[in-house]
């Protein structure tokens, strides 16, 4: 892997990296989707292996001081849930052992087979969440959040609510994708869920400025070079064949 410091100095000669507010970062996941015609679960199966790659370096399986390196990941209703499904797979992969909570599916077709290709490979799906943090910190050496991605808007409902007030308490690192769950895409929430690690998808959201966790990556290396220019995205060049670069 190429140095963090390569990567600074190639990233400071192209600009400031752009941070992305909430209607911006929709209108490019349009163009990918409408323009350049990428599909839902193409971008998502790229987005999944990016959180799991992320997650692999951050907190490799030695680092874990239980056998076997136990991840809890809960997904929510949307896209962001899928990218979980997507990352316990390839975690599963990469020899670590994750344990899904999927409250909310949605009944079409994408998520079901996602659910499905899961279940085969012997994730384990959790019938209730673990009601006190010191149960999530016994059994587990790392929660992935993959709640709310940043088209969220809007009050927390059950059972989301419960939880994140539960990991808000956890001892063992939080790892959030795209997005803290709860926070305002723009604005951040001092008060709410504070993660260890954040992965950003295609470039950072604007709340990203207020994370204060340990490590923040960037991945989705699927953005085309006409649409970085188009927005002014000032993406760094990522290391070589790597798919996530370390941002902080």
């Amino acid at each position: 892997m190429a140095t963090r410091g390569a990567s600074a100095a190639a990233a400071a000669a192209k600009g400031p990296l752009k941070y992305l507010g909430q209607k911006e970062a929709q209108a490019i996941d349009q163009e990918l989707f409408e323009e350049y015609r990428f599909s839902v679960d193409q971008l998502m199966e790229l987005a999944g292996l990016s959180c799991a790659t992320a997650i692999a370096t951050a907190y490799p399986i030695s680092s874990f001081t239980a056998s076997p390196a136990a991840i809890l990941i809960i997904c929510g209703p949307g896209n962001n849930g899928g990218d979980g499904l997507v990352c316990a797979r390839h975690l599963k992969m990469f020899g670590y052992e994750p344990a899904l909570y999927y409250p909310k599916r949605p009944e079409k077709p994408l998520f079901e087979g996602l659910t499905t290709q899961c279940e085969k490979m012997d994730i384990p799906f959790l019938s209730e969440f673990p009601s006190e943090a010191e149960l999530i910190d016994e059994v587990y050496g790392l929660v992935v959040d993959a709640i709310f991605g940043f088209s969220f808007q809007g009050a927390v409902r059950e059972p989301f609510r419960s939880i994140l007030s539960t990991l808000e308490k956890v001892t063992v690192p939080v790892a959030s994708i795209d997005i803290p769950s709860g926070w305002d895409v723009e604005k951040g929430n001092a008060d709410g869920l504070q993660p260890d690690m954040l992965i950003s998808l295609t470039a950072p959201k604007m709340a990203a400025k207020q994370f204060a966790g340990r490590y923040h990556f960037l991945g989705g290396r699927f953005v085309p070079a006409a649409l970085q220019e188009k927005y002014a995205l000032n993406l760094p060049l990522y290391p070589e064949t790597d798919c996530v670069l370390r941002l902080s």
